[in-house]
């Protein structure tokens, strides 16, 4: 079993599709990273030695920020701009959709479920 990054890649897919269950590695740099390897994006995961995978550890140790090290840097970035006080700082402090999508319909996925507010009930004579 091939285990990069702290992640477990499925054994039985190819190669350049595997690299991608590693949290910032997509298809492109997945591609980038078995070429400099010189591993063929159509070997299967099962098939490479442990000399392959050392080299593609240390490509990615180089070149290439992933997991835990990615994540803390996207939340250190919305954390910068929640400090600054930024639209998008706001909008995510609210929990508000950042990319100008509408809010009066959809947007539940940002916003949580419905919390309903009841009407006032009118006074009896």
């Amino acid at each position: 079993m091939a285990r990069i990054a702290g992640v477990d890649l499925p054994r039985n897919k190819r190669g350049v599709i595997g690299l991608t269950y590693i949290y910032g590695i997509g298809r492109t740099v997945s591609s980038m990273i078995l070429e400099r390897a010189g591993i063929s994006e159509d070997v299967k995961v099962e098939a490479w030695t442990d000399d392959n995978v050392k080299d593609i550890t240390k490509i990615i140790n180089e070149d290439v920020k992933v997991e835990g090290q990615l994540r803390s840097e996207v939340q250190m970035n919305i954390k910068r701009l929640m400090d600054i006080g930024c639209y998008r700082g706001l909008r995510h402090r609210k929990g508000l959709p950042l990319r100008g999508q509408r809010t009066k319909t959809n947007a539940r996925t940002r916003k949580g479920k419905r919390k309903t507010v009841a009407n006032k009930k009118k006074a009896t004579k």
